[in-house]
């Protein structure tokens, strides 16, 4: 699988976490691509279209971000601040999905324009269930923005 045709971008250090996420989506048959991002750069590097994701296009958004917030180099909060400031990605649908419910996280990421904040279950079973029905909202349900929603100049006529 390439960078350049993505339906999720899973951002998350922590392997076992990405690979559960994985396995979780595999299970129930969710027929999707998958890139995971490991850290804050890479992420960041991933969605604007930089450094070894320079072959990337700003035309070909992933069509949801899974971000984790405790991540190494640059953390989630950081990489939500940036998606949503700048207008080539400010409308990709960013969900986060973190073991934090520290209140503060949460009000933090709404401020910045988060799409959806999960805290991420400790039950398997729970785990799972969230997977899935982020999948099947954000990639089946969802009505994703036109592709000149991502433009600099935003959506045209």
């Amino acid at each position: 699988m390439t960078p350049h045709d993505v339906d999720i971008l899973l951002v998350d250090d922590h392997a076992p976490d990405a690979e559960l996420t994985l396995y979780a989506l595999c299970l129930d048959n969710v027929d999707h691509r998958v890139y995971v991002a490991h850290d804050g750069p890479e992420a960041l590097d991933f969605l604007f279209c930089r450094g070894p994701f320079a072959g990337r296009s700003f035309a070909s958004p992933p069509a949801v971000v899974l971000l984790d917030l405790k991540l190494p180099k640059v953390d989630g909060l950081e990489v939500l601040r940036q998606v949503k400031a700048d207008p080539r990605t400010r409308a990709i649908p960013v969900v986060v999905l973190t073991s934090s419910k520290v209140p503060r996280d949460v009000r933090q990421c709404y401020r910045l324009g988060v799409n959806s904040y999960v805290q991420k279950p400790v039950n398997f079973a729970q785990f799972r269930a969230a997977v899935k029905e982020l999948g099947a909202y954000w990639l089946s349900l969802n009505e994703p923005p036109t592709a000149g929603a991502f433009s600099a100049d935003g959506p045209r006529g």
